[in-house]
């Protein structure tokens, strides 16, 4: 790296600046704001002398009035600003691109020049042609207005300094560059340093300067955020592109309210201030038709906007006519016959007569039977037809079934007495193991017990020596039926 040449880095948020990248800012707190920039040591700035120096004044012996206030032509924007342009102001007007923060000033311009303004406009982004169509585009004649297209700072101060306007305006504050400072244009320094410099004009030489920033896709002004608390007032510009309307309000103000704003429609002639938004919204609404409801809504001293809406009752009568007529077009469906003496035959339920291929799902033998139902099959054995594990009618919490198998009316019996003969082998044996549960499944045959424990180690034993004596002991309740062990490991056995 050359001499005199460093890397820094500057937080876009507050301007915090750091020898070293950090994934949040000590001074604002945020995170991923470090952007990375090389500074150019300035070998010797010489500060220039004031002809007349600052001396502390008290508060008593300034006189105060009210700010002078000069009118832009454009009574929305007068609105939002809080009554008029004020001297010596700094404002930023941010937007999108292309929803016509350009188009807005430029007719301010043309406003202010036929009032005898002299106004400066100063664009790093067009040509002086391209400027000239975009004015003539909007209806604004030769006039007084003065363009310069320029980008560096230190040419555009000065022609400031010689020209001496009364309105200045700045397209784009990211196109300016001070070639004392070594980073691209729209930098967090190069605009923080563009900033400082407007506003010293702005405040010494009583002279108003807008300032048209871009955004980001997240809809904030591109570049450190110390850039909003530098100006005096914050503009937004926001609308879609490709509708028509387009709506200016104020972020920050130090001269007015932020509850403010204003609503311009896009013409083929430039932006037309809407006087009457609730005209536009409601147009449309149908005459003497039930179904809509229109609402008040305030939002600031300006007079409310009338929104309107559809009803929901609305959409539900159109649902069920709709209903209606399906049910006109199906065919009438099919009375039941009657019995003798005028009483309908009822439909068997489902439950009553199962297939013979229903399985049957067992639960704990244990569990508390109340809670069972049950339901009677055409040959008179009763089958479980519960669907809710009991122990958590018991406990209230939800399990699954701890016998999970699958059986007919011939092997049901039998299966539910081998089940209750290995739960009380293995609670018995093994009571201080810590056994939480004992699922049993019979897949193709087989009979797999699964053996939830605290102390795993004491059932297995050692070389696997206490599984094969149970899984002989299981074998001999079942009458030679293959078992398969499982030991599972809990931490709590509740």
């Amino acid at each position: 790296m050359a001499k005199g040449k460093k890397t820094v880095f500057y937080c876009q948020e507050c301007g915090y600046e750091s020898a070293k990248w950090m994934g949040q800012c000590p001074a604002c707190r945020e995170w991923n704001t470090f952007v990375e920039e090389t500074a150019e040591k300035a070998p010797g700035v010489k500060i220039a002398r004031r002809d007349a120096a600052s001396e502390p004044v008290k508060l008593s012996g300034i006189q105060s009035g009210e700010e002078s206030r000069t009118s832009s032509g454009s009574v929305e924007l007068d609105r939002v600003l809080g009554g008029g342009i004020v001297s010596g102001s700094l404002v930023l007007v941010g937007g999108d691109p292309g929803i016509g923060k350009s188009t807005l000033l430029l007719q301010v311009c043309k406003n202010l020049t036929q009032g005898g303004k002299r106004v400066l406009y100063i664009s790093g982004e067009e040509s002086l042609q391209q400027i000239k169509m975009r004015a003539e585009r909007i209806g604004m004649d030769g006039g007084e207005m003065l363009l310069l297209c320029e980008t560096n700072l230190v040419l555009v101060k000065e022609a400031i300094q010689r020209v001496k306007p009364e309105i200045v305006v700045i397209d784009s504050i990211q196109t300016m560059y001070n070639e004392e400072v070594s980073s691209a244009p729209g930098s967090v320094s190069q605009v923080r340093e563009s900033t400082s410099v407007f506003m010293q004009i702005a405040k010494g030489m009583e002279i108003t300067v807008f300032l048209v920033g871009h955004v980001t896709k997240e809809g904030v002004v591109a570049g450190p955020r110390v850039l909003e608390h530098m100006v005096d007032t914050v503009l937004y510009f926001e609308g879609d592109r490709h509708a028509s309307y387009r709506i200016l309000r104020g972020v920050k103000n130090r001269f007015g309210s932020t509850n403010e704003i204003g609503v311009f429609e896009m013409r083929e002639a430039g932006l037309a201030e809407v006087e009457n938004p609730s005209e536009f919204m409601l147009d449309g609404k149908p005459e003497g038709a039930s179904g809509s409801i229109v609402a008040c809504r305030r939002a600031g001293p300006r007079d409310p906007g009338l929104l309107r809406s559809r009803r929901r009752r609305e959409r539900h009568q159109d649902a069920e006519l709709r209903r209606g007529q399906r049910r006109a077009q199906q065919p009438p469906a099919r009375r039941q016959p009657r019995r003798e003496g005028g009483l309908r035959r009822r439909r068997p339920h489902p439950e009553a007569h199962p297939s013979p291929r229903q399985g049957l799902r067992v639960a704990h033998p244990q569990a508390h039977q109340p809670h069972h139902r049950y339901s009677r099959h055409q040959g008179g054995t009763l089958i479980m037809g519960q669907k809710v594990n009991p122990h958590g009618l018991c406990v209230g919490v939800n399990e699954k079934w701890n016998s999970q198998w699958y059986a007919g009316k011939a092997e049901f019996a039998a299966f539910l007495i081998e089940d209750h003969k290995i739960r009380e082998h293995i609670e018995t044996k093994y009571k201080s193991c810590g056994i939480s549960k004992v699922v049993i499944e019979r897949p193709q045959g087989k009979v797999q017990v699964s053996i939830h424990s605290q102390f795993p180690g004491k059932i297995i034993g050692q070389k696997h020596a206490g599984v094969d004596e149970l899984r002989k002991n299981l074998e001999k309740l079942t009458a030679g039926k293959k078992i398969y062990v499982n030991i599972i490991e809990v931490k709590h056995p509740d």
